[in-house]
């Protein structure tokens, strides 16, 4: 398959660096160190599953100079989506699926905004994979899995052989037929954690021993349950328990990437996670007192370490 992967950080140069290996024809769109760094002297992932070194990664800075492909994935950060959804234009044909690996649940409507519909696919990606040098990519555990699938449930042509090319790349990848379900159901799990470990500068390690932060995580997941739901997503009534039996089977050193962002001074994606559960709580009358409370105290540090 021809298959562009949209921002080559540390989740889409993973995937992609694993699908080149396994012979699908792979092309990275990176910029800046990280890009003068691939073209100098290739791609490097370091991770428990096998390493990774792509000696001569097709790379650009330009989706223009690759042309149509079958499969983008947009794997930028939120707050790029909408500069994503223009600059991927050139790489599509008629049957071309984009699909998102991004957090949060807004990407997919952005890009389809831009884009149209029939282009977008859902997806989500369950891993910890960050640049550690300009060039080399660092892959933290075992856990390196894609769930994607067409937003209105139907089977697809395109979806089947995705599939087929993770599973040829040895990359555990399922095709569902309820992708926005899956991608609440990560939602659920992810606007809390990235939340709360944020707020407290902690891991889930002291957040889940303590029963007081560990009940302010468990009410924060409830609340984004009742918005799904009111959204019109079958969430079901075991999905919090789930989450909490989850959160207390983490390494207890394990941070979210908000958690690493803010301590590195970094932009966050605030208002894509706990600013889109307060968001769509006002919208749906629904309350998210937590969510809410997470998304004022962290705002000033939105753009960055303030000042």
């Amino acid at each position: 398959m021809k298959i562009a992967v949209m921002g080559a950080g540390g989740i889409g140069a993973y995937f992609g660096a694993r699908l080149a290996e396994a012979g699908e024809e792979v092309a990275f769109i990176a910029r800046g160190a990280h890009l003068d760094a691939m073209r100098r002297h290739g791609l490097r992932i370091e991770s428990a599953n096998g390493d990774v070194h792509l000696s001569a990664p097709r790379v650009t800075g330009d989706a223009a100079e690759i042309g149509p492909v079958d499969i983008v994935l947009v794997t930028v950060k939120l707050w790029d989506t909408v500069a994503a959804a223009e600059a991927v234009r050139p790489l599509l044909g008629p049957e071309t699926a984009v699909i998102s690996l991004q957090n949060g649940i807004d990407a997919e409507d952005i890009l389809a905004a831009k884009l149209g519909t029939g282009h977008v696919m859902g997806g989500i990606a369950y891993i910890l994979a960050v640049i550690a040098a300009p060039g080399v990519i660092r892959h933290t555990g075992t856990m390196a899995r894609v769930v994607f699938g067409e937003r209105g449930g139907s089977a697809s042509a395109r979806g089947a052989a995705l599939q087929s090319a993770f599973a040829r790349a040895g990359v555990d990848a399922e095709l569902s037929d309820d992708i926005d379900k899956d991608m609440w159901q990560k939602f659920s799990i992810l606007a809390p954690h990235s939340g709360l470990t944020a707020l407290t500068r902690l891991t889930s390690g002291p957040i889940m021993a303590e029963a007081e932060t560990r009940g302010l995580l468990h009410r924060a997941v409830q609340e984004v349950v009742a918005v799904g739901r009111a959204k019109g997503i079958a969430l079901d009534d075991g999905l919090a328990a789930r989450n909490m039996a989850f959160f207390a089977g983490l390494p207890a050193d394990f941070g979210s990437s908000m958690l690493h962002d803010i301590q590195a001074g970094r932009r966050l994606e605030l208002p894509f996670l706990s600013g889109a559960v307060a968001r769509l709580g006002v919208e749906l009358d629904v309350p998210t007192p937590v969510h809410a409370f997470i998304t004022a105290a962290l705002m000033p540090h939105a753009q960055g370490t303030p000042g």
